[in-house]
């Protein structure tokens, strides 16, 4: 299940929240008057880590996470990469049987961009 964490670092002009669940996590940012402005599903389907990205009026994004880690002796940044190919009926089955905790507006709404498959 997606659980949010509560202790989030805000940017100015907005809020944002973390959930985190098994092999996936949601982060979504909100304007000063609480409306979804975007949102990013991270995600590891088994073939390395993945972020699906959606914003107002900008669509969706996918990218691959590089870790930056292919060395012991290294700990560098992830950075995103094009991704590729995103199993959108997999993703919105995950996400559905992960999200049951989050506030149904919330969970509607991502379910619905889900479903878009732009």
């Amino acid at each position: 299940m997606l659980k949010e964490f509560h202790q989030v670092r805000q940017e100015p002009g907005g809020r944002r929240r973390w959930f985190d669940g098994d092999g996936m996590d949601l982060v979504t940012w909100h304007d000063l008057h609480g409306r979804l402005t975007g949102f990013q599903l991270g995600y590891n389907l088994g073939s390395g880590s993945c972020v699906l990205t959606w914003k107002t009026g900008g669509g969706f994004t996918h990218s691959r996470v590089d870790e930056g880690d292919s060395s012991p002796l290294k700990n560098e940044t992830p950075v995103l990469q094009q991704g590729g190919a995103v199993p959108w009926d997999e993703l919105a089955a995950r996400f559905a049987g992960q999200s049951a905790a989050l506030e149904p507006g919330l969970r509607e709404l991502v379910t619905a961009r889900l479903g878009e498959k732009h």
